[in-house]
């Protein structure tokens, strides 16, 4: 009885040795540079039950208050960044949380970036339904994504993007 029950166990383990495993990643970084390709800040992306933090420290930016969204392609061509895409909206989703449309707001939204009178600004967002896993809404779906920091403040209203200007500085989101 006892050789047989090893052997079970032991196959289970071969069994379980040969699935494929779907790895999910523990964090993802963006190094973010300005429209010259220079570093001017980093990001780092980390997992949470509802959907990924991700902490954001910058400089050389203009005071005061910057858009700052996931985009749907992780390329950062300077000096416009357009290579970036569209916002990440992987549900169809509305843009801005203080929109009236629903339904809203779409995974690549994120609450404004302060920029203090130094030029420095750092904070730390919640990407609701975003991933670093598998799937639709994954931050590593085929093309990548990037974070890409607006001149303007975002309104968290206007679709696609809140009124938030120019696309002044990106980041590919990687692993």
């Amino acid at each position: 009885m006892r050789i047989r029950m090893f052997l079970v166990v032991a196959g289970l383990g071969s069994f379980l040795a040969a699935l494929p495993m779907t790895a999910t990643a523990q964090s993802a970084h963006a190094d973010i540079v300005n429209a010259q390709g220079a570093k001017i800040g980093t990001a780092t992306i980390t997992p949470t039950a509802s959907g990924v933090r991700i902490a954001v420290k910058v400089s050389q930016l203009t005071a005061g208050e910057h858009g700052i969204h996931i985009h749907t392609v992780g390329k950062c061509e300077g000096p416009d960044f357009k290579s970036a895409g569209g916002h990440f909206n992987p549900t169809n989703a509305h843009h801005g949380i203080h929109s009236t449309q629903e339904p809203r707001p779409h995974v690549g939204d994120l609450p404004n970036l302060v920029v203090d009178s130094s030029g420095k600004g750092s904070a730390s967002f919640i990407a609701r339904g975003a991933t670093l896993g598998e799937g639709a809404d994954s931050l590593f779906h085929e093309g990548g994504t990037s974070l890409v920091i607006h001149a303007k403040a975002d309104d968290l209203m206007t679709d696609p993007s809140g009124n938030s200007g120019d696309r002044i500085a990106c980041g590919v989101i990687e692993k």
